[in-house]
């Protein structure tokens, strides 16, 4: 009981007598079953546990968090399972010792896989129980502290993950106190010779600074008090020393520049003293323009209320100050896990819980809608920048999104089925691009369309992780349906060498091979051979004679299969997807002698017949016989070499010639190929082969023009 007393003698300010006696037991179960157990540090391991408690006392949270705290490895360290906790303590701690505690029984490719999912499944727990968070950051916040005793690898790997997850996720949930820790000391074991040289040098100018932040502070409170609202705190405030780091290396300004500004903070008794202190502090020095912002009519996404302003200090020095009510004090120190004991017994809202659950549950819709989950840890990680930009919908209401978000992602933050069928813009009543930044302030209107669908496009400037998951999800599931219409078409073809179709095959044959192949059902089988991933020839081989287990086609067989696909070629529309492509090597467009090859994972690779990069390929399983449809629609890039003399306007004639013959300029490059010539390559979109003819006849009645070829492979 030696660990327990200094956890007892907190415990004993807030706890009734009967929470107490559980807590106690908690710590019982914990010693004993951690008994033998050691850290990194030597200590004994139940000290660990019993440091997070304390964590959480400090902000008064309740018993079932604590016992949870103090049991939060018994699951994956000792042989205590969850059915045990639910015996002893109940579901609800149970549950929360759960959700922090590792998958330990799965076996992971990798660290990262690893990592990953521990993370889904904590973010899942998170979503029934916020606390199950507040447990995990304290244990972490204690973990970070005794990182010393660790690898120095290790350490910096545990370090770079609090870096890029944990304080991101402690400032999501406004708790900045967590947050301010978890950074300085990852920023001491990343980086410990800039630590030690910013700390000496922040120490070394907090002495200089001393008279003048006295001289403010005087002033500041004797303006307050003949306004009539004298403050209930005052202080100076100091940047935390990975602040300052940031700040250097993000603007790449020198340490002086940083501390000549001088920051305070202003706690008042309501809502009302914090605008009347706004303007005392606005009459006694002169406010930067368009250095104001009201975080509490409109607060951050976490939560977190104040008014910033910056001043024209004394002696011309910056001035930041920063005025606040004492809830909203207390909420930006402890986020989610202020007053969290007597939450239950009040009507009053925690805004940081209520903006907590608004997020966890953009955060459970990317979890459904990402494929693995290195994808959706990844996603999270683009969901906790912390800077925000606050736009208007059309009727007026405050949408709050990441700096550098486009009208998709506000289209996407206002409902999946908008982003899906957005067309175009409206900001400020003017149409603009989908890919537009957003700006504070602006009013933004979606116009929609419902044959619209996402542009893959789009997740080269999309920055919402919602945005980004929904587009990937309709993409892949886009994919999918075209993978299985192509796969089916694909199936027929080969079975029809045989003289069958899919209703000919018996279900019992069906079974075997989807058996065999390792598929859930048809569909999957469908898909894999839309996506190049097994040959149709020998699939359809073994849909009709199981029994066999033939994995390939007889040489005989084979030859004489693969003479009748040629004669039935498949026929390619042009609209296929993204399971037809198209080779960039040869370019090519309708009316040209076509032939797919096979490639696992993208589908058909189309090619003109005689392209050198399919020569080798042309008598194996992964080729197939193509032909164009008759009407085939759309515009098709192929490449068109040129050279031109070099007078002035040339190019202006060439493009002008382009664009008469109804034909698009993709890209084009110029490089001179001696003082008089210069080899132009251009990638212009056609309709067909007529369409090219008629477009080189154009181009080669340009005088300048000395040869305008297509460009074979």
């Amino acid at each position: 009981m030696a660990h327990f007393s200094a956890l007892e003698a907190v415990l004993s300010t807030y706890l009734d007598p009967d929470s107490m006696v559980k807590v106690r037991h908690a710590y019982d179960i914990a010693e004993a079953a951690h008994a033998g157990q050691k850290r990194s540090t030597g200590e004994d391991y139940v000290t660990h546990p019993v440091a997070v408690a304390t964590i959480l006392a400090g902000l008064k949270m309740d018993p079932d968090s604590l016992m949870a705290a103090l049991l939060h490895d018994v699951i994956e360290d000792t042989s205590v399972d969850k059915a045990t906790l639910i015996r002893e303590f109940g579901e609800s701690v149970a549950n929360l010792v759960d959700g922090v505690s590792k998958l330990t029984q799965i076996q992971f490719e990798s660290k990262a896989e690893a990592q990953a999912e521990n993370f889904r499944k904590m973010v899942l727990a998170m979503a029934k129980d916020l606390r199950v968070i507040v447990v995990k950051l304290a244990d972490r916040l204690h973990n970070m502290s005794t990182l010393s005793a660790l690898r120095p690898d290790k350490a910096r790997r545990i370090a770079r993950e609090t870096l890029d997850i944990y304080a991101p996720i402690a400032n999501r949930l406004g708790m900045h106190a967590f947050r301010i820790a978890f950074e300085d000391l990852g920023f001491a074991t990343l980086y410990p010779f800039r630590y030690r040289v910013l700390k000496n040098a922040v120490k070394k100018a907090r002495g200089n600074r001393l008279e003048i932040v006295n001289e403010i502070e005087t002033k500041l409170k004797e303006k307050l008090a003949n306004a009539g609202m004298p403050p209930v705190k005052l202080w100076g405030r100091e940047k935390h020393l990975f602040s300052i780091y940031k700040k250097m290396r993000n603007k790449h300004i020198p340490f002086s520049e940083i501390m000549d500004v001088y920051a305070f903070r202003i706690i008042v008794d309501s809502v009302d003293t914090c605008y009347r202190a706004l303007g005392a502090v606005h009459n006694l020095y002169r406010p930067v323009p368009e250095r104001f912002k009201d975080y509490i009519a409109i607060p951050k996404a976490n939560g977190y209320q104040s008014l910033h302003t910056t001043l024209f200090g004394p002696y011309g020095v910056p001035l930041e100050i920063q005025i606040r009510t004492e809830a909203m004090e207390a909420f930006a120190e402890s986020g989610v896990a202020s007053h969290w004991l007597y939450k239950a017994d009040t009507t009053e809202e925690n805004p940081a819980h209520v903006r907590a659950q608004e997020w966890l549950k953009r955060v459970l819709e990317m979890q459904s809608s990402t494929g693995n989950s290195i994808e959706f840890i990844e996603n999270v990680k683009i969901d906790l920048f912390p800077d925000e930009v606050y736009v208007f919908t059309p009727k007026g209401n405050i949408l709050e999104l990441p700096n550098g978000a486009s009208a998709v992602d506000f289209a996407y933050a206002i409902h999946t089925d908008i982003g899906d069928t957005a067309v175009a813009a409206k900001i400020d009543r003017r149409l603009s691009p989908l890919s537009t930044q957003l700006i504070n302030g602006q009013t933004v209107e979606i116009i929609t369309s419902a044959s619209a669908k996402p542009n893959p496009t789009w997740l080269n400037f999309v920055v919402t992780a919602k945005a980004r998951s929904a587009i990937r999800h309709f993409l892949k599931r886009q994919k999918q349906s075209e993978s299985i219409y192509l796969g089916k078409r694909l199936i027929e073809r080969a079975l029809s060498t045989l003289n069958l179709s899919l209703a000919d095959i018996p279900k019992a044959n069906m079974n075997q091979v989807l058996h065999d192949s390792h598929l859930k059902n048809m569909d999957e089988l469908l898909e894999t051979l839309g996506l190049g991933h097994l040959s149709p020839l020998v699939v359809a081989r073994r849909l009709a004679f199981v029994e066999k287990h033939e994995e390939a086609l007889e040489a005989e067989e084979k030859q004489q299969a693969t003479s009748q696909l040629s004669q039935t070629p498949l026929l390619i529309e042009g609209t296929e997807g993204m399971v037809v492509q198209f080779a960039t090597c040869c370019y090519p467009i309708p009316g040209d002698p076509i032939l797919g090859v096979l490639d696992a994972g993208r589908g058909i690779v189309v090619h003109t017949q005689n392209c050198i990069h399919i020569a080798k390929l042309r008598a194996t399983e992964r080729a197939i016989y193509l032909s164009w449809q008759p009407d085939v629609q759309g515009a098709f890039p192929v490449v068109i070499d040129a050279e031109l003399l070099n007078r002035k306007g040339v190019l202006a004639a060439l493009t002008l010639a382009i664009a008469n013959a109804d034909a698009n300029i993709d890209n084009i490059t110029v490089a001179e190929r001696d003082g008089n010539y210069s080899a132009v390559s251009m990638v212009v979109s056609v309709r067909h082969r007529q369409h090219l003819a008629t477009l080189l006849r154009t181009l080669r009645k340009i005088p300048e023009a000395s040869k305008i070829v297509r460009r074979q492979t």
